[in-house]
């Protein structure tokens, strides 16, 4: 059963820590789960998660620290000090520490990392920081076990027990030869089970997965993901051992490019949440509310030009809404089913298949739903002529919109933008525009105005 945080669980920590009872407030904390804490810490006073913070040992507190959400977190650091900060990174993995120095002002992080008690540690957290945070290096520990191959069993167990002492989780035991570079895997079964005095080039696995130091967050998501590894090595251009990832890592990183992309999806040019201030929520929402302003003038303007038409069939003026609406819905479930397969890596085949793909697929819908359509203006209107045209408009529309909701998103991937921008306002708004022209373009070919 979960950890619920309650109310008045909240309200009792409070009230502990305004009374001081400092026996009970770790006593009550001692079982509690970091992550929990974590969240405990973000419903209280900023003075009142300082004051737990120092309370409570700095071996529970740095995972506390790692965990909080990033706005909490600055809070929190800005009221410690180097030193303060300093004892907290030393309790960390590698990568959590690199992550929270990275957050700091230029000038605190010398002092942070000058004031660190390991100096192995603080040479490893400065290699990371060498590392753009969205790629293998900037998620990368350099936590991790490994071995020599021309190390005996003997000698090789000696070594792992010494090693797995600073790794809080030994998911791979890692081979590499003198140089340091990756040669394989060792298996702990084979391990076990072979002489003490077998060479480790003997019996280690060849095969293992690994990803370069430079490569995008989101390609390690991707092979991991496919090859369900819990763990993945991360070598150099010649293939040196510099470190591994884990999946708790990329859980993160799948998370916030999720949330990236269903913001942008909105039409949110900025990471933003809720609770953002006013001025950075505008900022986010502006840019595409006023692309949305700038087709729905497009839209008005040539409406405009067929004024003179609307008047004399005031039908087809009711069914603008409708026309735009299909645009929209069908240019938006297109380019999503493309984003969603680019992410995950699975569309298969060239633009030119796909698109040929869409258009069937947009001709088989677009003849349903105009036939529909059809039937229900001939009975409505009694008009041949003005259900023909409102119905050939609408396949015509579904068709062009769905080619346009493919190819934006195959266009954009192309050229290094994220198609995640493709389905939102974007995809709307154009498909508006093109669906009213066309609407009326069809009406007037065969109502003849």
């Amino acid at each position: 059963m979960s950890f619920e945080i309650t109310k008045e669980y909240i309200q009792k920590i409070q009230q502990l820590i305004v009374e001081n009872k400092n026996t009970v407030l770790v006593n009550l904390l001692e079982e509690v789960h970091y992550a929990d804490i974590a969240e405990i810490i973000e419903e209280l006073e900023t003075e009142e998660s300082l004051y737990l913070i120092k309370l409570l040992d700095s071996e529970k507190t740095s995972d506390v620290i790692a965990e909080l959400d990033e706005d909490d977190r600055e809070k929190i650091l800005k009221e410690l000090s180097s030193k303060e900060i300093a004892e907290e990174i030393d309790e960390l993995d590698s990568d959590d520490a690199a992550d929270i120095i990275s957050e700091l002002p230029e000038e605190q992080k010398e002092e942070v990392i000058a004031q660190l008690e390991d100096a192995e540690h603080a040479k490893e957290i400065v290699e990371l920081l060498r590392y753009d945070e969205d790629t293998a290096g900037g998620l990368m520990a350099k936590e991790l076990v490994k071995v020599n191959e021309n190390w005996n069993v003997l000698t090789c167990v000696k070594e792992m027990r010494a090693q797995a002492e600073e790794v809080t989780r030994v998911h791979s035991i890692y081979v590499v030869n003198d140089n340091d570079i990756l040669k394989g895997r060792l298996s702990l079964k084979d391990l076990l089970t072979t002489s003490t005095r077998t060479a480790i080039k003997d019996v280690f696995i060849k095969k293992v997965d690994s990803v370069n130091v430079n490569e995008e967050a989101e390609e390690v998501a991707r092979v991991m993901q496919k090859y369900d590894l819990e763990a993945i090595p991360v070598v150099d251009e010649i293939g040196r051992l510099l470190g591994r990832i884990t999946i708790d890592d990329i859980v993160d990183v799948i998370k916030e490019e999720a949330e990236k992309d269903y913001q942008m999806a909105a039409g949110l040019v900025e990471d933003v949440e809720a609770d953002d201030s006013l001025w950075e929520l505008t900022r986010a929402r502006l840019p595409w509310l006023f692309l949305g302003l700038l087709g729905g003038v497009g839209a008005a303007r040539i409406m405009g030009l067929f004024e003179g038409a609307l008047a004399e069939n005031a039908i087809l003026f009711m069914f603008t809404p409708l026309i735009a609406a299909m645009a929209g819905n069908v240019g938006v479930q297109s380019s999503a089913i493309i984003v969603q397969g680019l992410a995950n890596d699975n569309l298969k085949g060239s633009i030119g298949q796909r698109l040929i793909k869409e258009f069937t697929l947009a001709v088989v819908n677009g003849l349903i739903l105009a036939i529909l359509l059809f039937v229900f203006t001939w009975i409505w209107q009694s008009d041949f002529n003005t259900a023909i045209a409102i119905s050939i408009s609408l396949f015509a529309v579904i068709i062009v919109a769905g080619i346009i909701g493919t190819f934006i998103p195959l266009f954009l991937d192309k050229k290094g933008i994220d198609p995640a921008i493709a389905t939102g306002p974007f995809i709307t708004t154009s498909n508006d525009i093109f669906g009213i022209l066309i609407y009326f373009w069809i009406a007037s070919l065969i109502l003849e105005f």
